[in-house]
Order: C-alpha cells, then sequence, then structure tokens
C-alpha cells in the first residue's frame, strides 16, 4: 500500500513540473573586454589555469594601464589579499549571479557598494599576489562557479592566446530618466520582463540612473507600448514604457546591456 501511494505521488509531481511554466533563464551581462575603448589586448587561456576559465591580458609596457568595468553592476569587494593568490583584486556583482574579478591590480580606483558603468576605471594593472610579472587576471562568475569568458555574447578562445580590441565604453554612457506612473509604484525586475521575480518598487516621480537598456517583455505603459528595458541597479531593471527619457526608443549613447 505504501509503495502505491508513492508512486502515485512521484507521477503528481512529474506532472505539475510538466505543466508549471519554467522559471525565466538569468539574464546575463553583455560582458566587453575590460580596457579602454579601442585598445588591443593579449588574452591567454590555459587549462591548467586556476580557474581554469580566466584569462590573463597583457601587452607592451601594461604596467599601470587603467583596467575598467567589462559590465554595468555593483562593486562588492576590493580586497588586499597582500604577496598571495590575486592580491590586490576587485570583484562586481553584476546581478543574476553574475560576477567579474580583476586581479593582481597595482591600485584600487572604487570603493564597496559603488555602482560602476561600462568603461569606469576600477583600478589598474599591476603584479600583486602571486604574480610573476605584470597582467590583468580576468573571471566570469556565475553562481559563485567561473565560467568561459564571453564578450558582446562572443566565447573567448580557450585553449590558446588572441588579440581582443575593446569597445568597452566608446561613445557609451548613463543617461537619468523619470518614473511616470500616475501615482502606482512602478514595480522592479531582475530581468528585463514582467516574468522575472519583483525585487522592490520605485516610487512614482522619481528620477532614476540608466546604466543601459535592454529588450524584453512588451508593456504597454505611460509612454505607449514598448519592449525596452531600463537597467538601474545589478540585476535591477523597469520597464521603459513607464520612464520619461526624452526619447522615443533607444537612448543615444547608453549602452546596450
Amino acid at each position: 500500500m505504501g509503495k502505491r501511494w508513492i508512486g502515485v505521488l512521484a507521477t503528481a509531481l512529474f506532472t505539475l513540473g510538466v505543466l508549471l511554466p519554467a522559471a525565466p533563464a538569468a539574464a546575463a551581462p553583455t560582458f566587453k573586454v575590460p580596457f579602454k575603448c579601442g585598445q588591443s589586448w593579449s588574452g591567454q587561456t590555459r587549462s591548467n589555469h586556476s580557474p581554469a576559465y580566466a584569462i590573463d591580458f597583457n601587452r607592451t609596457d601594461d604596467l599601470g594601464d587603467p583596467v575598467v568595468a567589462s559590465a554595468p553592476g555593483t562593486v562588492d569587494r576590493v580586497t588586499d589579499l597582500g604577496g598571495t593568490s590575486y592580491g590586490k583584486y576587485v570583484r562586481i556583482n553584476h546581478g543574476n549571479g553574475y560576477t567579474t574579478y580583476y586581479a593582481h591590480l597595482n591600485g584600487f580606483n572604487v570603493s564597496v557598494g559603488q555602482s560602476v558603468g561600462y568603461g569606469k576605471v576600477i583600478g589598474w594593472v599591476g603584479s600583486t599576489g602571486g604574480s610573476t610579472g605584470p597582467h590583468l587576471h580576468y573571471e566570469q562568475r556565475l553562481n559563485g562557479n567561473d565560467i568561459q569568458v564571453r564578450f558582446n555574447g562572443a566565447l573567448a578562445l580557450y585553449w590558446g592566446t588572441k588579440t581582443y580590441t575593446s569597445d568597452n565604453g566608446c561613445g557609451g554612457g548613463t543617461a537619468t530618466g523619470t518614473v511616470n506612473t500616475s501615482g502606482t509604484p512602478l514595480t522592479v525586475r531582475s530581468g528585463p520582463g514582467t516574468g522575472y521575480a519583483a525585487v522592490g518598487t520605485v516610487a512614482d516621480g522619481t528620477t532614476v540612473t540608466i546604466q543601459c537598456q535592454t529588450s524584453g517583455t512588451t508593456v504597454t505603459g505611460t509612454y505607449g507600448t514598448s519592449s525596452i528595458w531600463d537597467r538601474i541597479g545589478a540585476g535591477r531593471f523597469i520597464a521603459d514604457a513607464y520612464v520619461y527619457t526624452g526619447h522615443d526608443g533607444y537612448i543615444p549613447n547608453v549602452p546596450r546591456c
């Protein structure tokens, strides 16, 4: 009798799993090469690297060259490990479980809790920690696990050395907008769509800083119907249809997420 009920329960759970809609996949940022616009850097990957999917970046006389945020986010770690491991490093939280690491820095240009956008200088190339020469050790992680690096959605070279030219911050920047909902607080989502989790609200009349824009669920709001979503922080998106920016469609010079 007990086994029968276990079988019935298992069948019911399986059926529910099939019928329930799947949660939307976490929105990955559009990562860019972590150096200033137009610069070319040699990026090396090797299977014996730690972690394996990290990239070491070099170019001639690179000691002290600026390192920039590869995507919008919030700085959540600025650490100096001394003469071991990463040495001086910065970690940026991009929301939805995505983080980036910038290690062996010569110095810092950001602090914990600071919001950063594309092209923001976070530090300078160095040779701190376990480094044997100036370079940038760069990682992308998801939920704490290192993942294969992508720039503008394209997979980095594994394994070997490749030259990467940066379009990070090329003519891009942030913009401001004013939320207009005729009094109702605007729901903030963890990703660009109404199917993503609600992570807070923004009051009517609030001025927000738009770090980047992307496409998502089509929404009809105060300013018509639009599929554009505005990123206002790490893992924080609002429907552009409720935001006055002075522009129809995408805002000029604001990067795509």
